[in-house]
């Protein structure tokens, strides 16, 4: 579990995060959305620990980031695993070398072991027999697992995603989403993820927090969104025509 409490973030004279407060919960999907400029970026990098704000606390798992101490706080960064918007692979590492890289780094186990962990992560994300490819040798999907499994090599007991289905087609964008409500669940992580993706908001959304110019604007899960009268909300989900005629099928049911 992840408590933020009342957190603000300047860069100069620009307000970006102002009094944000909320709780992300553990072994659930927990979605920050808004729109450019809103402030989610910097709250994902307040969250895992590269901005620091300059007033409020966030706590993991009871414990404030504030108040740990140098080594207590890389203890919380190995604790943390990570998924970039481009997957962020090594271009020159083999998929196992890439899954392998943190252990290589940040462990002391022997490359048998290692090697045994990299092929138990790369078998949960259903890839079996990659390992001596290059990224440049599979497909977008596949990338995005490997980078997947790269996050959860460590057993982390938080998961950040950034964009994880930035430049995926819509079929295996739902591969993706599922594959990370899988994992969230079976290992009980905290899993926060930056999105605009509004079928990741409707299929995975167990908590969602909607940023609007620095401040949480609504908190909720996927099936409340669709009862919300927040004006900002329903501007923001129901922009594209898809999403307004969900709307109004849901509408018409309650009716």
């Amino acid at each position: 579990m992840i408590e933020v409490d009342n957190i603000h973030k300047s860069f100069g004279d620009a307000h970006v995060l102002k009094g944000v407060s909320t709780c992300f919960d553990q072994g659930k999907t927990n979605l920050i959305i808004g729109q450019s400029g809103s402030g989610k970026t910097v709250f994902l990098k307040c969250l895992l620990g590269l901005f620091v704000p300059e007033e409020g606390s966030i706590s993991y798992s009871g414990q404030k980031y504030s108040e740990l101490s140098t080594s207590e706080k890389r203890d919380l960064r190995q604790d943390m695993g990570m998924v970039f918007q481009g997957s962020a692979l090594f271009d020159s590492m083999t998929v196992e070398e890439n899954v392998m890289f943190p252990m290589d780094m940040f462990t002391k186990r022997n490359m048998g072991e290692m090697r045994d962990r990299v092929n138990e992560v790369l078998q949960r994300v259903n890839l079996v027999d990659a390992n001596k490819k290059y990224p440049s040798e599979i497909s977008g999907g596949m990338q995005k697992r490997v980078a997947i499994a790269r996050a959860i090599v460590m057993n982390p007991k938080y998961l950040f995603c950034d964009e994880p289905n930035s430049g995926l087609d819509p079929k295996t964008a739902i591969l993706i989403d599922n594959l990370i409500q899988e994992i969230t669940q079976e290992f009980n992580i905290t899993t926060i993820i930056n999105t605009h993706d509004m079928n990741s908001v409707m299929e995975i959304g167990e908590k969602i927090i909607f940023l609007k110019n620095g401040f949480k604007e609504w908190e909720g899960t996927n099936k409340e969104i669709f009862k919300t009268d927040n004006g900002a909300v329903t501007d923001f989900v129901y922009s594209s025509e898809l999403f307004k005629k969900v709307r109004q099928m849901y509408i018409e049911e309650r009716n």
